[in-house]
């Protein structure tokens, strides 16, 4: 099996991308919802203000993303990614797009001069959380992260 190839997602990735994301919304527990994923993701490529890898296995089909956000750490007084998402289709798992995915990332901080990427994941997502430490990710034992709704 050949490994899956990353590259910077295109306006011409929007429908399979979104069909993707929306997958990835429906595996934290949100409701389908294509128009409001491909919309989302429009708005981010339209935008440029998030970073979007996918991976593509050799039939030329999208199989996986991750998608970064620009952010700052006050404290280091520097600017960090915020790895929000990483998704990979469930029929293509276990071919190393997650890995060659989360490497992509790493890739971009270093060249593009973030002190560091954050992320979370769910308690229960025992799979991706093997992934983040095979590859050095640290899980923070110190701080609690809080939410608040406004809608």
């Amino acid at each position: 099996m050949q490994a899956p190839t990353i590259r910077l997602a295109a306006a011409t990735d929007l429908t399979a991308l979104a069909t993707l994301f929306d997958a990835y919304r429906q595996f934290y527990e949100q409701a389908p919802d294509i128009a409001l994923a491909k919309s989302f993701v429009a708005d981010r490529l339209n935008q440029q203000d998030s970073v979007i890898f996918v991976a593509v296995n050799s039939m030329q089909q999208l199989i996986g993303f991750c998608q970064i956000y620009p952010s700052f750490c006050s404290v280091i007084a520097a600017k960090i990614g915020v790895l929000y998402d990483l998704f990979v289709d469930a029929n293509a798992r276990k071919t190393g797009a997650g890995r060659a995915l989360m490497l992509a990332a790493h890739e971009y901080a270093a060249t593009n001069g973030l002190q560091r990427l954050d992320l979370t994941t769910a308690k229960n997502n025992l799979k991706a959380q093997a992934l983040y430490e095979s590859l050095g990710w640290l899980r923070d034992e110190v701080f609690y992260s809080y939410s608040k709704n406004f809608t």
